[in-house]
């Protein structure tokens, strides 16, 4: 019996072989490009039925098509915003653990649409539903336009922190002021303080094989390495989906937010030839039971415990076991008065800045009391896309001015779209854009949009002090979107990011000063002088625009 399985076997082995051996390299080559064409059509299907933005599913197609190898590899680890099952997992679980303390602590975020006029109440709504937080009464915000005030401030803070210290940054790059700021982080937790760091893997790669990251973790702060890249992880997330966001929480009554990222313009990126980076910040104090500053900590907490489940278990053991230590309640007057007055007695001035951004001084801002504002923070595969349908919402609404201050421009049709629609029924749009910015490809695709951007009647503004990172969007004036995100499909679709919307008039103006400041030291662009550049650069610009739904 055996011998009989054996035998027939080797027959139709050789069978087997005796048919391939008729084939010639024709016969190989026609089976490989029918699998060609199949697998061909199996990821454009994929890729069409996935993509909900057409920009993205053209480029995708145009990069399959082009370079097939390359663009099957690149669709398989770069292609969806994949942040991970067991990640999302855990963000649903904290976000659930922390929405439970809320209820039985009754700390209602999805509040305060009747405290703003009519016309935006339905933009505030599309934060509100994907995020759960409403619009929030009675801060004293102060907007902070240069790096040593910025430092200075926070010092100041941590320095006086009482109970936690939350901090939340895409880049920690420990030179010049940073190591000032981590010596007083350190200081902090040494004294009692609970530190935590949340850090990029990616972007604050340098500061987590430095001293810096060291000296934290022997001083009691607990430093935590958010979304984590490796070769194995690859194969099961995306990992270029980074955590964009920049927020520090302090005693969760005082919160920063803006572009500001924990490093010193003085010694960051000096060898890319655009000049020293240009952010802002904006320190807002509350006495209220929830303010901009808890839900900044909701999200920071909600981070942390997202990834990894050490993280998780401890945030579920804090909630459990005493929530009141997460959210201060009622921080005294007297306190908060002296906070405020440290915070102001620091910046009565402005030092001269270095190389690079010598024509930016910008006079210090007073502190604007009762401002009115709401968190919107977005995620991928989390909050949808609720920043980008938030912006478009509001340009399509603005009836004066829309001023927009961004590093990298790089829109999709509908927002490019909705620009051009503004200037054409008699809005003033002004777009600030760095004259140089540190990467070459988005810079191209940027400038494929000048040209019918100009011909609408949008004032191109390109910044000539150095990197303009600073990301605000003043519309009319009452509303301001401030904070992380940048005019990109990246910013919209893939990072997790942070953004602050303002509804005070006040608060509001004194956005637009900043960006007046930025104009001065800005040249402007004419539709003619544009027209009149090479046809080789206007066809690089273009060919570069079919892929600027993946920069």
């Amino acid at each position: 019996m055996i011998l009989s399985e054996w035998l027939e076997a080797s027959i139709d082995t050789f069978a087997i072989e005796q048919y391939f051996t008729t084939w010639s390299w024709g016969d190989f080559a026609g089976l490989g490009l029918v699998l060609h064409i199949v697998l061909m059509i199996v990821m454009t299907l994929r890729i069409v039925s996935v993509q909900r933005n057409i920009g993205v599913s053209i480029a995708w197609v145009a990069v399959l098509y082009t370079l097939p190898v390359f663009g099957f590899i690149a669709y398989i680890l770069l292609g969806e915003p994949m942040i991970g099952r067991r990640y999302r997992e855990r963000v649903d679980q904290a976000s659930l653990l922390m929405n439970d303390m809320a209820r039985r602590e009754h700390l209602v975020f999805d509040q305060g649409q009747e405290l703003l006029p009519p016309n935006y109440r339905g933009v505030s709504q599309i934060g509100t539903r994907w995020t759960g937080f409403g619009v929030f009464p009675g801060h004293n915000m102060q907007l902070l336009t240069e790096p040593s005030a910025i430092f200075n401030s926070l010092i100041d803070d941590i320095n006086a922190a009482q109970r936690t210290v939350l901090m939340e940054f895409y880049i920690v790059y420990p030179k010049g002021q940073v190591l000032e700021l981590i010596e007083a982080l350190a200081a902090a937790a040494r004294r009692g303080v609970e530190c935590h760091l949340l850090a990029d893997s990616v972007g604050s790669f340098s500061f987590f094989n430095s001293s810096a990251h060291r000296t934290l973790e022997r001083a009691g702060v607990f430093v935590h390495q958010s979304l984590p890249v490796g070769l194995f992880k690859t194969l099961f997330k995306r990992s270029d989906l980074r955590n964009h966001r920049k927020i520090v929480v302090i005693d969760e009554y005082i919160g920063y937010i803006g572009s500001f990222n924990l490093v010193d313009p003085r010694f960051f990126k000096q060898n890319k030839n655009v000049g020293q980076w240009i952010d802002v910040a904006i320190r807002a104090t509350s006495q209220q039971p929830i303010s901009i500053a808890t839900a900044m900590a909701k999200v920071v907490a909600t981070d942390i415990g997202a990834e990894n489940n050490e993280n998780l278990d401890a945030l579920n053991q804090r909630v459990n076991n005493y929530t009141r230590k997460l959210y201060v309640m009622d921080p005294t007057i007297n306190d908060l008065n002296s906070r405020v007055k440290v915070l102001s007695d620091h910046i009565d001035y402005h030092e001269q800045p270095d190389i690079g951004s010598t024509s930016i001084v910008i006079p210090k801002k007073p502190i604007v009391k009762g401002v009115l504002a709401q968190l919107i923070p977005s995620a991928p595969q989390v909050t949808a896309h609720v920043i980008y349908n938030t912006l478009v919402t509001v340009i399509h609404r603005a009836n004066k001015r829309i001023r927009i201050t961004t590093p990298y421009f790089v829109p999709d049709e509908a927002l490019s779209g909705a620009l051009t629609i503004a200037a054409k029924r008699g809005v003033e749009v002004t777009l600030i854009v760095p004259e140089k910015v540190d990467s070459f490809l988005v810079q191209h695709a940027s400038q494929a949009y000048y040209q019918e951007l100009l011909e609408a009647g949008v004032n191109i503004a390109l910044f000539t002090g150095g990197l303009l990172h600073t990301k605000t969007v003043v519309v009319d004036d009452d509303y301001c979107l401030f904070g992380t995100v940048n005019i990109d499909m990246r910013s919209f679709y893939l990072n997790m990011e942070v953004s602050l919307a303002i509804y005070t008039p006040e608060m509001v103006a004194q956005v637009a000063d900043c960006q007046e400041v930025y104009l001065q030291s800005c040249r402007y662009v004419s539709l003619e002088a544009w027209q009149q550049r090479h046809g080789a650069e206007r066809l690089f610009d273009n060919v570069v625009r079919l892929f600027s739904p993946l920069l």
